[in-house]
């Protein structure tokens, strides 16, 4: 690779176009406002940390509407949207949408809504909250984790994909 230097006011847009070329699962994070309120948000923006103790991390942008949910609740799920979840992504990804209104959440034995078809649930709670820059990053304890065999739904080149779009050759 070639290293060309790049002016500083573009780094930004190069940055997004970068990541963009990174396929990443899609997930939905949720919890509950200190109103009883569901909260939730949309995010690429997930990995595991630690398998002792069980750790991911969640980003969240600080002008998110639901960020102060999430550093007054330690209680959280994070599902992995399937395939067929991309109307409920997009929900999610919108500001001022009513992002529990199709009935597709319900409680968990926590009070959080949880995704009743999601790939995958992983019941957490707040590790830690660390600053990152224009977010926070939610370092969550997972507690639970409920597994299907539903594909997970990729975001990718700046657009959704499901899994079967990219056929491997072979395998490992």
């Amino acid at each position: 690779m070639t290293s060309t230097a790049t002016p500083v006011s573009s780094v930004p847009e190069k940055f997004r176009e970068a990541m963009s070329a990174f396929p990443s699962g899609v997930t939905l994070m949720t919890t509950v406002g200190s109103d009883g309120e569901p909260r939730g948000f949309a995010a690429s923006s997930f990995c595991s940390v630690s398998v002792d103790p069980a750790l991911v991390l969640v980003c969240i942008a600080k002008t998110a509407q639901c960020h102060d949910a999430f550093l007054h609740n330690d209680q959280w799920a994070i599902q992995i949207a399937g395939s067929a979840h991309l109307d409920l992504v997009n929900r999610f990804a919108m500001k001022g949408a009513d992002k529990f209104g199709g009935g597709e959440f319900v409680p968990d034995h926590r009070g959080v809504p949880v995704l009743v078809d999601a790939a995958v649930l992983i019941e957490c709670e707040a590790y830690e909250r660390l600053d990152g820059g224009d977010h926070t990053i939610l370092l969550a304890r997972v507690i639970e984790v409920d597994v299907d065999d539903r594909p997970a739904l990729l975001y990718f080149q700046r657009g959704f994909r499901h899994l079967d779009q990219f056929p491997m050759p072979g395998g490992f």
